[in-house]
């Protein structure tokens, strides 16, 4: 019998190649790729315009983008707005929240599509709080809040500078505090619960000069959430997300290339 031993060796190679394709297969299975959606949620007294830089940075990295617009009347509502546009995606997203932008994802990324939550300078409060009560257990600086009668608040626009916008120009700031959006108070007393932070990966960037949110309020946030990643900004005002655009938007990518199939911790 004459046995051909180069075809033993031929075999062989072609069984172990089949079975490493076979784990390979089995490992990417296992492992999400990149999530491509990105959605963009904005905070009180500001519109989704705030995100446009960011929005051109992700963009031109070849990230699907969509800005969501709560109309600040209701907490209910607002999350309501932002699980419309999740729900417009075409696969996992992750999902963006600026100051009390934040609160509404922490609801929100309850959502089966959502993979990640990412924090700027937002609040992320836990079962039975509300952000203006954690406000009261770290004050912030500000001192421009205008309570209507009404039931809606706005930010004085001779002080907004100085509170919101802090290291923007001059000329940017006075538009933003010209072109404000006025906010129900009562939004900012909604109880959170079943808080997604607590199932979902967060990343989080503190604005070390924030004068609307404490920055210590946002380390609390960003330890209690156990964030994968934290971003401190020297000399960031609350509007981090436009004065540091790319660095919200690096700390987002890390938070699409990092998130789990699931979206578990």
């Amino acid at each position: 019998m004459n046995l051909n031993p180069n075809r033993g060796i031929r075999t062989f190679a072609m069984l172990l190649i089949l079975i490493m394709t076979i784990f390979v297969s089995e490992l990417q299975a296992q492992v999400s790729p990149r999530v491509q959606n990105i959605v963009l949620v904005h905070g009180a007294f500001v519109d989704g315009s705030g995100w446009q830089q960011v929005y051109e940075i992700l963009s031109k990295k070849g990230y699907k983008v969509s800005i969501a617009q709560p109309a600040l009347t209701t907490f209910e509502g607002d999350v309501a707005a932002v699980k419309r546009v999740i729900n417009l995606q075409d696969g996992p997203c992750i999902l963006v929240g600026h100051s009390y932008g934040g609160a509404v994802i922490t609801t929100a990324g309850n959502d089966s599509l959502v993979r990640g939550l990412v924090y700027i300078a937002a609040h992320a409060p836990d079962q039975g709080e509300s952000e203006a009560d954690n406000g009261k257990i770290f004050p912030a600086a500000y001192k421009s809040l205008i309570k209507g009668n009404d039931g809606w608040d706005y930010i004085d626009p001779k002080m907004f500078a100085a509170d919101f916008s802090g290291d923007l120009p001059k000329s940017k700031a006075d538009f933003m505090a010209n072109s404000q959006t006025p906010t129900a108070d009562v939004v900012f007393h909604a109880i959170i619960q079943n808080p997604a932070w607590k199932t979902k990966p967060v990343w989080y960037m503190v604005a070390k000069s924030d004068r609307i949110i404490n920055p210590e309020l946002e380390r609390m946030y960003a330890k209690r959430a156990n964030s994968k990643k934290i971003v401190e900004v020297e000399g960031a005002s609350h509007s981090v997300y436009i004065s540091h655009s790319k660095e919200v938007a690096d700390l987002i990518i890390s938070a699409a290339d990092l998130s789990q199939k699931k979206g578990t911790k």
